[in-house]
């Protein structure tokens, strides 16, 4: 695969990668939109969102279809940003903030918050991505730690089998949790454990958003640092680059796109794998052309992911964490061995 992606890669037309990554996202959206259990005519799609639409149609595209696809949107953005932030700061091409625990710990904490603090409705949502954000930043640390070795820093394959000793941990712990409780709550965790898409309201699509229109151009305005630590920590220092208060910096942007995205998605993996490598093998390797790209890489494979998943084994179709792990899985397998070799 990244044989046929290095033959079209575009390393100096950036440009033109992320022109035909929006046309895709535009015409996926449209599809999504049209597609579903209520489904509405494509030539009823357009003129419904000018606000000339059947009541029904406006009913299902604004109140249930719209800030889904919002919410995926924006939660492939965010895990894909999660995933290259993570790549660079540990030089590891296999960190995911999936494969590597931080969505465990995320999961976490919603899990902790859902089954035992008092939850209020108008709060709810915007409650939630901070208690994923508890649970992730803890377990990042705890791995961060136990893969450091003084003098050598984070060693890459630990730092992966660390992470997924975690994850597995974790999700154990998530069951044990729920293994009490009332079959409501039951489910609303089983779902969440399956990458299905939930938090389909448009409270929850505001509660994403200020993290993303705060993380992203912070992650944007440090490429350049990413590109000086890829070289190694000796370089970057060199260049003037406080590395241990920068890396720690990224680290936490990184932890919080991961929280704030499944805490509203639900446990999904691999697409904060993917989509830096398809987007470095599209435009190149410096930060400042691959991040963006990877960014709408991920937003695209989420949204299509989900598209897909809905729209198969009706009336509840399948979880999109479900569909994206029957690509990811065997990409991340085809990686590790690439690695090991």
């Amino acid at each position: 695969m990244n044989r046929i992606l290095r033959r079209l890669r575009l390393p100096h037309r950036p440009q033109l990668a992320f022109t035909l990554l929006l046309l895709l996202i535009v015409a996926t959206f449209f599809v999504s939109l049209g597609l579903g259990s209520s489904s509405v005519s494509f030539d009823r799609v357009l003129p419904t969102l000018l606000g000339q639409g059947a009541f029904k149609d406006e009913f299902v595209l604004f109140s249930i279809r719209l800030p889904r696809i919002l919410i995926t949107l924006l939660a492939g953005m965010a895990l894909a940003l999660s995933g290259a932030i993570l790549q660079g700061i540990t030089r590891n091409e296999l960190a995911d903030p999936g494969i590597i625990g931080i969505n465990a710990g995320a999961g976490l904490g919603v899990t902790v918050f859902f089954l035992f603090a008092p939850i209020e409705v108008g709060s709810f949502a915007y409650l939630l991505p901070a208690a994923a954000f508890g649970g992730a930043l803890l377990t990042a640390a705890l791995i961060y730690l136990l893969a450091y070795s003084p003098g050598e820093g984070v060693q890459p394959i630990r730092l992966i089998l660390i992470g997924v000793g975690f994850s597995t941990a974790l999700s154990g712990m998530m069951i044990v949790l729920i293994s009490s409780v009332d079959r409501v709550k039951v489910d609303f965790i089983s779902k969440w454990l399956a990458g299905n898409i939930w938090g389909t309201d448009w409270p929850f699509v505001l509660a994403l958003l200020p993290w993303l229109l705060l993380l992203i151009p912070f992650a944007l305005i440090k490429t350049r640092t990413l590109n000086l630590m890829s070289l190694g920590e000796a370089s970057a220092v060199g260049a003037g680059v406080p590395v241990q208060k920068d890396r720690v910096l990224l680290l936490l942007a990184a932890v919080a796109l991961a929280a704030s995205a499944v805490s509203v998605t639900g446990g999904i993996s691999f697409i904060g794998l993917m989509a830096p490598h398809i987007a470095r093998a599209l435009v190149g390797s410096a930060h400042q052309r691959f991040v963006p790209v990877s960014v709408l890489i991920g937003a695209w494979l989420l949204l299509l992911a989900d598209t897909i998943g809905r729209n198969l084994n009706d009336p509840n179709g399948i979880a999109a964490g479900i569909v994206v792990a029957f690509i990811g899985a065997p990409y991340f397998l085809y990686l590790l061995l690439k690695k090991t070799n």
